[in-house]
């Protein structure tokens, strides 16, 4: 039931747990089509029979991969070659290494990868340079990151991890395969990510009210930044076929559609983001709700909003940095023609990672305003959990700090005039002859807000603030 208090218009939201369940209700008719549309078309498009991943042979004429450390690295001789040896079955072999690869870091120890290919013995390049073995190197890494993520998140982080974990075997085992075969790449991509969206939010926070509510939040950007892309990706007539891997991929699979994987990409550089931001607003909603039973609807939005408009901020440049630094090696080399400004901005490749940029970004943008207003209409129905012993030590809920801030509320409403949230004033004179609507009693506020000890002791004339 609504309530309203003093001159606002909307009140409190003491809300009937017939009503929590009513919505509960209406989110699962949302979120479970969805769900099980999902499952039914994941199902529906999972690659049967054999798929062309893994078919083709790495290499051809009777060539073969070998690993082995690097024995010695010479200096460079009247050719301009540097002589390399590695160690191969305890023998050290010759191996041609590219220049730039001995320029950028090649030392005595390195485990290396080449290949191996009897037919140029003569020649004396039997063995050429292909990689660096990295292996072990990526496990610690690996490891250091998983005992982060436990140390700091703990069960949290654990389920994030599970998550993280499903979603990459979506990638690898429905998602790469399918679009070998399938004819419908996007729809394979949509489907695909819904499921990533589905494992990644639901094993990290739990199945609730509040994560319903960043579903729907992502699933609603999801569906705004493929709109945009598909727009742009074909009003710019971008191909997706201009870089190296996808021609290689076109000549392997003439049928593939390399725009339409372009399309795909777009929409899963999003997911990423989208995931983080729509739950950050939604927490950040219900704490508010949370930490102020009292505020209203309006006011959830329009607190939850100041975060979200920081998110925003610094979410544009975030994506912006990592699609820059991922094609700077690209926008160095294309610098280095005389060509204006404008055109170097055309050019194909980075046109891609400009549209990937905005339409992952617009979709971001708007799904956060969207979060907000979806979690500030479900805040004060879903129950209030006390905190966890793991964030509350002390065991104390945090109930009790929301009643004495609502109870603070009220006595200064009844001693010093109701803040009206329409205009943004006090309706009445504040104590010690402020005028209403002033700096000062807009701090008095925003301090009764945030520490509502302050307020009571400002309430009872012994606080900072002189009655």
């Amino acid at each position: 039931m609504l309530t309203g208090h003093g001159h606002s218009h909307s009140g409190p939201l003491d809300i009937a747990p017939g009503a929590r369940r009513r919505v509960s209700a209406i989110l699962a008719a949302v979120v479970l089509p969805l769900a099980i549309a999902t499952a039914v078309l994941l199902v529906a498009l999972w690659p049967k029979g054999e798929t062309p991943v893994g078919s083709r042979p790495l290499y051809s004429n009777g060539a073969q991969a070998v690993t082995g450390e690097v024995t010695s690295v010479g200096k460079v001789d009247s050719s301009g070659q540097t002589p390399v040896k590695m160690k191969v079955d305890g023998v050290d072999v010759p191996v041609h290494v590219p220049p730039e690869i001995i320029a950028n870091g090649l030392d005595v120890g390195d485990e290396i990868r080449a290949i191996f290919n009897p037919a140029a013995l003569e020649s004396g390049t039997a063995y050429v340079f292909t990689d660096f073995v990295r292996t072990h190197q990526m496990l610690w890494l690996l490891a250091v990151y998983v005992a982060v993520v436990l140390a700091v998140a703990r069960w949290k982080g654990a389920m994030a991890l599970a998550g993280l974990g499903v979603s990459l075997a979506v990638v690898g085992a429905f998602m790469v395969p399918a679009l070998t075969v399938s004819g419908h790449p996007v729809l394979v991509i949509l489907v695909g990510a819904a499921a990533m969206m589905f494992a990644s939010i639901y094993l990290a926070h739990g199945i609730s009210i509040r994560t319903t509510t960043a579903v729907i939040g992502t699933f609603a950007g999801l569906v705004i930044t493929t709109g945009v892309a598909w727009w742009a990706v074909g009003a710019a007539n971008l191909t997706g076929a201009l870089s190296d891997d996808a021609r290689i991929l076109a000549g392997e699979l003439p049928n593939v559609q390399l725009q339409a994987i372009l399309l795909g990409g777009v929409i899963l550089a999003g997911l990423g983001a989208l995931n983080d931001v729509t739950i950050t607003q939604v927490s950040t909603v219900w704490e508010l709700h949370t930490a102020n039973p009292r505020l209203t609807r309006r006011r959830l939005v329009s607190q939850g909003m100041a975060v979200g408009r920081d998110h925003i901020a610094s979410t544009v440049y975030t994506l912006a940095f990592a699609y820059v630094g991922t094609a700077l090696t690209l926008l160095v080399a294309a610098a280095l023609m005389q060509r204006p400004a404008a055109d170097l901005v055309q050019l194909g490749e980075i046109a891609e990672e400009i549209v990937r940029t905005l339409a992952a970004s617009i979709g971001l943008v708007l799904a956060i305003p969207l979060t907000t207003a979806v979690a500030a209409v479900l805040a004060p129905v879903a129950p209030t959990a006390a905190r966890s012993a793991d964030d509350d030590p002390e065991g104390d809920s945090g109930d009790g700090d929301a009643e004495e801030t609502a109870d603070a509320q009220e006595a200064w409403n009844d001693a010093d005039g109701i803040w009206d949230e329409d205009e943004e004033a006090w309706d009445s004179e504040p104590a010690g002859g402020r005028k209403a609507g002033s700096p000062y009693a807009r701090d008095r506020r925003e301090e009764f807000e945030y520490d509502g000890a302050e307020i009571d002791r400002a309430t009872r004339g012994d606080g900072p603030w002189p009655r």
